[in-house]
C-alpha cells in the first residue's frame, strides 16, 4: 500500500499548532519591540521574561511617530484609546524650504482611511504603555541584566554579566543595533557610515507648531519637528552630511551650539525652534544590512538587531511592532517552533528591506542642493500635492495601508 502524499497526511495525522502556554520565552532588551513582542506572546500563553539592562524601564528626550501600520499591532493588544489620549494626531507631513520657511509640498494625512490614525508619541510614554501592559498580564520584567552571551545548542542559554545563566525554550533578541544575539545566528556585516549625522532635542512648543510633521530642507541637511504630548513640546530631529565620522549610540550629547551653527542658514521658524534647546543626543547614521539569518534553533531577531533603518521614513518602530505581532502570531500558528520561527523571518523580511531602502532615498531628497534639479523636484512635488493630493497619499499605501495582524494570505 502507498503512503499516503502530504495532504492525506495532513489530514489523518493532524498537527496541533503549538501550545504556547507551555513554553519559557526570554526577550533580551526591553524597549518598543521587546516589550510588544513580550506582550503579543504573554496574551497567546507564554511564560515571558524580559531581561533589560538599564536600571528602569524607560526612556527620555524622544519621541516618535506612529503611523498606521504600527498602530494596528498597538490596538491589536488593547493599548490603541490608551495611546490616543497621550498622543497628538497627525493631521499632515508638510516639506518645507529650509531657508524660507515656505511649503514645498504636504501629505494630507486627513485622506487617510477612517479608520486609520497617524500618532506623534513621545517614546517614554509608548514603552510606559507597553511595560504596564505586560506587568499587569504577568509577564516577568527583570531589571539590571546585562546579557553578556548566548548560545542556542543544545538548548538556548543566556550568559549575563554577573555570570548567571538562563535557559528557555525560546530567546528573542531585540537588543537593537549592538545585538548580542545578532552575531550568534547571522555572519556579522560590517555597516558603513553614511556620511550624515543626526541630532535629537525636544523644547517647548512657543511657536504655536501645528499638528503636522515638518520636513525643514536645504543643501546637506534637514530637520524634522512635530508636537509632543498635547503640543506642549516640539520633537526635533535634525540631520547634516559631513565627512567627519561619529559613533552610533543615543547616548552622547552634544554641544547645542553645534547644532544651531549647522542650521544658522535656516529661517526664522527654525532659529526659534532652535533656541529652546538646552541639551542635545547626537549619533552618526550608519547603513547596516539586513541580517541574512534571523533565527536559529530556539533564537531569534526582532526590530533593529535584525534590520537597523534610517530615520527617514519614521518607521523604526513601526517596524518593531509589526514584527513583534508576526514572531507571535506566526509562532502560534504553526505546527513546531523551527516552522513558527521559519514563517515569521518569510513574512517580515522582504517587506523591512522595502522600507530601509525607501527610507535611504529619502534622505537624497531632502539634501539636494540648490540648481535646476532641485527646482524641477520641488516644482513637481508642489504640483502633485495641489492638484492630485489622493494620489501623494497613495504612493504610501503600500506602507501604512498595511496590516500585519490580518492573517497571512
Amino acid at each position: 500500500m502507498r503512503a499516503p502524499g502530504p495532504v492525506l497526511w495532513r489530514v489523518f495525522f493532524w498537527e496541533a499548532p503549538l501550545d504556547l502556554s507551555s513554553f519559557d520565552i526570554a526577550v533580551v532588551g526591553g524597549g518598543i519591540g521587546g516589550l510588544a513582542a513580550a506582550l503579543a506572546l504573554r496574551q497567546r500563553g507564554a511564560a515571558v521574561t524580559v531581561l533589560e539592562q538599564a536600571e528602569a524601564i524607560t526612556e527620555v528626550g524622544a519621541g516618535l511617530q506612529v503611523s498606521p501600520n504600527g498602530l494596528r499591532v498597538i490596538e491589536a493588544l488593547g493599548l490603541g484609546q490608551k495611546l490616543a489620549d497621550c498622543s497628538v494626531a497627525g493631521r499632515a507631513v508638510s516639506l518645507r524650504n529650509g531657508a524660507t520657511g515656505q511649503e514645498v509640498a504636504r501629505l494630507d494625512l486627513s485622506g487617510l482611511a477612517a479608520d486609520q490614525r497617524y500618532l506623534f508619541v513621545h517614546r517614554a510614554d509608548l514603552i510606559g504603555l507597553l511595560s504596564t501592559a505586560a506587568r499587569d498580564q504577568g509577564v516577568q520584567i527583570r531589571l539590571l541584566q546585562k546579557v553578556q552571551s548566548v548560545s542556542t545548542a543544545p538548548r538556548p542559554q543566556i550568559t549575563l554579566a554577573t555570570g548567571d545563566r538562563r535557559i528557555a525554550d525560546l530567546v528573542i533578541g531585540a537588543d537593537g543595533l549592538h545585538s548580542v544575539l545578532r552575531p550568534v545566528l547571522s555572519k556579522t556585516e560590517k555597516p558603513f557610515f553614511t556620511r550624515q549625522v543626526a541630532w535629537r532635542a525636544i523644547v517647548p512648543n512657543t511657536m504655536d507648531h501645528p499638528a503636522q510633521a515638518r520636513v525643514h530642507m536645504g543643501p546637506g541637511r534637514h530637520m524634522v519637528t512635530y508636537p509632543l504630548r498635547g503640543g506642549d513640546f516640539l520633537n526635533l530631529v535634525a540631520v547634516e552630511e559631513r565627512d567627519t565620522w561619529t559613533a552610533e549610540g543615543w547616548s552622547q550629547r552634544d554641544d547645542p551650539e553645534n547644532l544651531r551653527q549647522a542650521f544658522s542658514g535656516f529661517g526664522p521658524e527654525v532659529q526659534q525652534m532652535l533656541s529652546g534647546v538646552e541639551t542635545a543626543g547626537l549619533w552618526g547614521l550608519f547603513r547596516h544590512p539586513v541580517a541574512r539569518t534571523w533565527h536559529r534553533d530556539g533564537a531569534a531577531l526582532l526590530g533593529d538587531a535584525a534590520h537597523p533603518t534610517l530615520p527617514f521614513l519614521a518607521q523604526g518602530a513601526n517596524m518593531a511592532l509589526e514584527d513583534a505581532w508576526a514572531l507571535a502570531d506566526a509562532l502560534s500558528g504553526s505546527a513546531d517552533l523551527s516552522t513558527g520561527l521559519a514563517s515569521y523571518q518569510s513574512r517580515r523580511r522582504d517587506r523591512v528591506v522595502r522600507v530601509i531602502d525607501a527610507a535611504s532615498r529619502n534622505a537624497r531628497n531632502y539634501h539636494l542642493s540648490p540648481g535646476p534639479f532641485r527646482f524641477a523636484a520641488h516644482t513637481a512635488l508642489g504640483l502633485v500635492s495641489r492638484v492630485a493630493p489622493g494620489q501623494m497619499l497613495r504612493r504610501f499605501d503600500w506602507l501604512y495601508g498595511h496590516d500585519v495582524t490580518q492573517p497571512a494570505g
